[in-house]
């Protein structure tokens, strides 16, 4: 979760409830308006695939938001506080998008449309792209989605981080083929490996474990687990305006996934739009990008030519950010904010050049390689975890430098 999103408070609470909630009319009417506005372009422009991915992208970004969920946030938690309710979420998220998207991708097809997963090859890139998004993560203060919705919830610290993350991007894309040459295993698909049945147990069984870790490490500290909260506003007002509860937007993340693969025919992914936005601004500016060995691939060169409305990846990204700004409107939360300390501009800065590198040498982010990446049930996904995660430590541990909080444990 980003910094942002993690360091906001709540009212105090009225019979048991939040105090009813100010709508922020105007930004929601204005995002709202973009939304529909945008799906008829796309619809119009390109197809209607695209614009319901458009849409699936606008639900994504409210159920970020009002579920606050996000990677940073909870993995630091975890670390700093012990505290692990946040990773219990992701791992039952991962583990219901599994069950259903191993199959799916097994099957190789649904009607017409083919269906890929989310497999990457398993090697140094992986392991080294993953440690630096990690450490960029905790000092961006956001993950890929974390950014992304950060951003439509008015976040001017974010906007630092997303305009730095694409920049990390293009640079990936520029050595990724030096980096391919690195030592590597193929892709390695656990259900196609071990036998569909196998792998979906082993991938849930890996998933479970990870979760009775942090409930181990959490009684250890705390003498129990945290709860999970129900709704704290009455009737349906909770879902509205929010805040959902972790597991309930857990699993909303987790069928929107797997509408992704079903529609797009491959799972949900955020970073490849950022390079693909700053490699079109770059040849926009004269930086002979198509040049590159990487954007000369045939899938890329016909990204980098088309209109970046024609990607899948884009497109959702562009209804995240609209989806999430609507959330902070109905939640009375959209609060543009200017005022970035330097050295906290600095991390922001860093810590998007990092996590853009990182994602793209690593293929993808907490979303594309990791969520789709074990949901997929590919190998890399759990490389990606564990060294996004030791990356995610050097960066708790830097955070200090720029005047950001660190390790310093919180009490109970």
């Amino acid at each position: 979760m980003a910094q942002s999103v993690a360091a906001r408070s709540e009212p105090p609470r009225t019979g048991g409830f939040l105090p009813e909630v100010s709508i922020d009319r105007s930004p929601a009417t204005v995002a709202a308006a973009f939304l529909v506005a945008g799906c008829i372009a796309i619809w119009w422009s390109v197809d209607l695939r695209q614009a319901t991915l458009f849409l699936i992208g606008g639900g994504l970004g409210v159920a970020l938001y009002h579920g606050a969920f996000g990677f940073t946030g909870a993995w630091r938690r975890m670390v700093v506080e012990r505290r692990g309710r946040g990773m219990r979420a992701q791992m039952l998220m991962v583990g219901v998008a599994a069950v259903a998207m191993m199959p799916l991708i097994a099957a190789g097809s649904v009607g017409s449309e083919p269906l890929v997963g989310a497999i990457a090859p398993v090697g140094v890139s992986v392991l080294v792209g993953a440690a630096i998004f990690g450490l960029g993560m905790q000092l961006g203060g956001g993950c890929g989605s974390g950014t992304l919705f950060t951003v439509g919830g008015g976040s001017a610290r974010m906007l630092v981080t997303l305009a730095f993350f694409i920049v990390g991007a293009v640079v990936g894309t520029a050595h990724l083929p030096w980096w391919l040459e690195l030592p590597s295993l193929p892709p390695v698909s656990l259900g196609a490996s071990l036998g569909l049945p196998a792998g979906v147990a082993l991938t849930v069984a890996a998933l479970a474990a990870v979760a009775v870790v942090t409930v181990v490490i959490e009684r250890r500290a705390h003498g129990d687990i945290e709860r999970e909260p129900g709704p704290r506003r009455p009737g349906w007002q909770w879902l509205v305006v929010g805040p959902w509860p972790l597991i309930g937007a857990g699993l909303v993340l987790a069928l929107l996934n797997v509408a992704t693969l079903l529609v797009a025919g491959h799972p949900w992914s955020i970073t490849y739009g950022f390079g693909l936005w700053g490699a079109k601004i770059a040849s926009v500016l004269g930086v002979p990008v198509e040049t590159w060995t990487f954007w000369t691939w045939p899938a890329q060169a016909e990204a980098l030519s088309n209109s970046v409305l024609a990607d899948t990846v884009s497109v959702m990204d562009f209804g995240l950010i609209l989806g999430a700004a609507l959330a902070a409107s109905l939640a009375g939360k959209f609060a543009p904010k200017a005022a970035i300390p330097l050295a906290s501009f600095i991390a922001a800065a860093l810590g998007g050049l990092m996590m853009g590198y990182g994602a793209r040498l690593s293929f993808g982010c907490n979303i594309g390689a990791l969520f789709s990446g074990i949901a997929s049930g590919s190998l890399h996904g759990w490389l990606w975890f564990a060294a996004a995660f030791a990356g995610s430590l050097v960066g708790v541990a830097a955070r200090p430098l720029f005047g950001l909080d660190g390790f310093k444990r919180k009490a109970a």
